[in-house]
């Protein structure tokens, strides 16, 4: 089946384009910032909201080879999280097309894209992880109407990806939503987390920079926070916890962009090379997290006497019953394209979970 990443275009690529087009005229080239220089050699940036290693910088690096081997004129480089600005900066940059790639995860793009919050929702994927691949990789009303909400505000969707489950790490056991109550837990800015945890859960959740995770656990300005294993291992957020809980609730989700302007404005080649590697990567990053996650658990567990806390069916349960209502603060924030796609969601699941 086709897919439906790139049908839609937004009214704000015109600037951006206009921008691209003006630089090739002039034939002031793109060095450093991207574009293209005398000689025809490119520099495409790629920002990232992770450290050097993790899943982010993988999918970068082997976007990076691809691209590379393809087009011999175009060098990717790669900018690991802090060396570009906050994530918000990153996301400004794409969109006044002086960044050519980036990733954006759902709970920090969600506040100008409130469709994208949808992947912040506790307990709406499916335990299956071959359910889910399907979904992130190619549901069609998911990638139409969430790239539509992208392009509205001057970004291109290019691929929805999965870093892996979201894991708490507390200074106390966490097995029932009552084990919450008053913890001081790191969430990004989003509305939707903080309702999760504040309602749903009675915590008491404090949006928090990454870099400050650690000093803030150290501190005690916060007792808990929810990352992939492999974030855990690689910001040694292990290191000043005393328990892991996995209850499978939510995965972390990135998703990674462009300018429309700067993708339209590229040879018909270099478009359907971008196109065709993200596609191909779609496999391969699912499989990375996976390999990651599960080799961070281990060097966690070799390392360090904190205790693991794999929830029971009924535990999760509990949780889940506790959160269903911010399923409709999601629809009322999101509008009927967030209902559109949360509802293509839970169909997925539904007939995934069925077969």
């Amino acid at each position: 089946m086709q897919s439906t990443r790139f049908l839609h275009k937004g009214t704000l690529w015109m600037g951006a384009l206009a921008i691209a087009a003006g630089m090739a005229l002039s034939g002031c080239g793109q060095s450093e910032d991207g574009a293209e220089s005398a000689e025809g050699e490119q520099v495409w940036r790629f920002a990232l909201e992770e450290t050097k290693g993790g899943v982010q910088w993988q999918y970068a690096e082997k976007f990076k080879e691809e691209i590379e081997a393809a087009h011999d004129n175009v060098e990717v480089k790669i900018y690991p999280y802090g060396t570009l600005g906050s994530s918000q900066d990153i996301t400004q940059q794409i969109q006044n097309n002086t960044m050519q790639f980036a990733f954006a995860s759902a709970g920090h793009v969600g506040s100008t894209i409130p469709e994208a919050q949808v992947f912040t929702l506790h307990f709406l994927f499916s335990q299956d992880d071959a359910v889910n691949e399907e979904i992130f990789a190619s549901n069609p009303v998911v990638y139409e109407e969430l790239g539509a909400a992208y392009n509205e505000k001057g970004l291109e969707l290019l691929s929805i990806v999965p870093e892996g489950w979201m894991v708490w790490s507390a200074n106390k056991a966490i097995t029932k939503p009552e084990d919450f109550e008053g913890v001081k837990i790191r969430v990004k800015p989003s509305d939707l987390l903080l309702a999760t945890y504040e309602d749903g859960y009675g915590a008491n959740p404090k949006p928090m920079a990454y870099s400050e995770i650690y000093g803030g656990l150290q501190r005690g300005q916060i007792d808990a926070q929810t990352q992939p294993m492999f974030a855990i291992r690689d910001m040694s957020f292990y290191e000043v916890q005393d328990y892991l809980i996995e209850a499978r609730n939510a995965q972390f989700v990135s998703t990674v962009i462009t300018s429309p302007g700067f993708l339209e404005s590229l040879p018909e080649d270099m478009q359907a090379s971008v196109k065709e590697t993200v596609k191909e990567l779609d496999p391969f990053i699912w499989d990375v997290q996976k390999t990651l996650n599960r080799e961070a658990a281990e060097e966690i567990k070799s390392k360090s006497d904190i205790e693991f806390i794999e929830l029971t069916p009924e535990q999760v349960d509990a949780f889940r019953e506790n959160v269903e209502p911010v399923f409709d603060q999601y629809v009322e924030m999101a509008g009927p394209r967030g209902e559109k796609i949360l509802k293509a969601i839970q169909d997925a699941v539904a007939e995934g979970n069925a077969e």
